[in-house]
């Protein structure tokens, strides 16, 4: 009798304790899918750069670097909402004017860093249609397009915030410290990563021409990842204002002479300016600063003239670049300067090249050690070749 009272205790018991695990585990899925839905409503996110890639669920983007996006993650927000994030644009908030307009650095509710750009606009439909066009467009080394808005006689883009800012303050703004540099191996890392931005527009189907890109488009991230800036900045800007957006010395610089028309440029234009910018981060300074307007046009010739000078070269990378490392660059450079849209190569093969004398660089420096080896002035880099 006391052995089967035993027994049925034991069931008793084993029973109660598979319940009380069930009732646990009913809890801690409740538990974890509230928590989930709590992360991912639209006010905030514990993790807003992977939820903005989660939500950009759909086509993967040709290279395979994740997911390119659809119109239902882009959000719209309100003027309330982005004054609340900037401090209603109060100029401790202020980072700079920028091709759209005045750049503001804002704080989301969520946590979120944003860009805020913002400019004087009546609301219209081809604003959104673009805007909506453009945030489909997906990659690692683009600025992602976050959200938009349309109020108060303002159009309103607001983006991911790269807090290093853009790679030109770094070339060549004066007020920063002078002992501060980029050493060529970093430089190398960041035409990378600008190179493979515009390698994927150029890969989409049709392609995507940027028309715009310059050095003051390349931003970096706090681990100083490139990405490119402005994407279908010009596109959008020629839909809702007239005229020209582009109007300046600079871009003018970056504009392919070959063909001055916007609208007729193709991946070829893209890939000019994209060697006016490797050019500025060999020699440190602003292109448009050194040679005239009516002379932009034979870039490439102003670069065989001078490129044997000793000043040539920005002086801040001496010791850390080899010869070899240099000299294969600034051919690259002057592939893409051709004066022949049909002669440049592709930002496919710009890419591929630009990670080969990265690679060769990184090798030679482990092996030899930096300063081995090293040639730093222009007159002595080309006199053997």
């Amino acid at each position: 009798m006391s052995r089967s009272l035993a027994v049925i205790a034991g069931v008793a018991a084993g029973g109660l304790a598979l319940v009380i695990i069930g009732l646990f585990f009913l809890w801690f899925y409740i538990f974890k899918s509230r928590a989930l839905s709590s992360k991912t409503s639209e006010t905030g996110s514990s993790d807003p750069s992977t939820l903005v890639e989660w939500n950009r669920g759909g086509r993967m983007s040709s290279t395979g670097c994740g997911p390119s996006g659809d119109q239902q993650s882009l959000r719209q927000f309100t003027l309330q909402e982005l004054e609340l994030a900037a401090k209603n644009f109060n100029e401790s908030n202020y980072v700079g004017k920028g091709t759209f307009g005045l750049v503001y650095k804002g704080l989301l509710l969520d946590g979120t860093l944003v860009a805020i750009k913002r400019r004087l606009g009546y609301p219209m439909q081809e604003f959104v249609e673009e805007v909506r066009s453009l945030s489909k467009i997906w990659h690692r080394n683009l600025v992602t397009l976050i959200g938009y808005c349309q109020e108060g006689g303002c159009q309103v883009l607001v983006y991911e915030y790269m807090p290093n800012g853009s790679i030109s303050s770094h070339l060549y703004d004066t007020r920063r410290d002078p002992t501060v540099r980029l050493e060529f191996k970093q430089r190398l890392s960041i035409a990378i990563g600008a190179a493979k931005g515009l390698s994927h527009l150029h890969s989409l189907v049709p392609p995507v021409i940027h028309k715009g890109f310059k050095t003051s488009n390349v931003l970096v991230d706090e681990n100083f990842v490139a990405k490119v800036a402005d994407t279908g900045m010009v596109k959008l800007l020629q839909k809702i204002e007239d005229g020209d957006p582009f109007q300046t010395s600079e871009s003018n610089v970056f504009s392919d002479p070959e063909i001055p028309n916007l609208e007729e440029l193709r991946e070829a234009g893209d890939v000019y300016s994209f060697g006016v910018f490797l050019l500025e981060l060999v020699i440190g300074r602003e292109v448009a600063q050194l040679i005239s307007h009516e002379s932009a046009g034979s870039l490439a010739q102003w670069v065989e003239v001078h490129m044997s000078l000793n000043d040539f070269i920005d002086q801040r990378l001496a010791g850390s670049f080899t010869s070899g490392g240099m000299k294969r660059l600034i051919r690259l450079i002057l592939q893409c300067l051709d004066l022949s849209g049909r002669r440049r190569p592709k930002m496919e093969f710009i890419t591929s090249e630009l990670d080969q004398i990265l690679e060769t660089e990184m090798t030679l420096t482990i092996v030899m050690g930096d300063g081995t080896a090293i040639v730093t002035l222009g007159s002595q880099l080309f006199t053997s070749s």
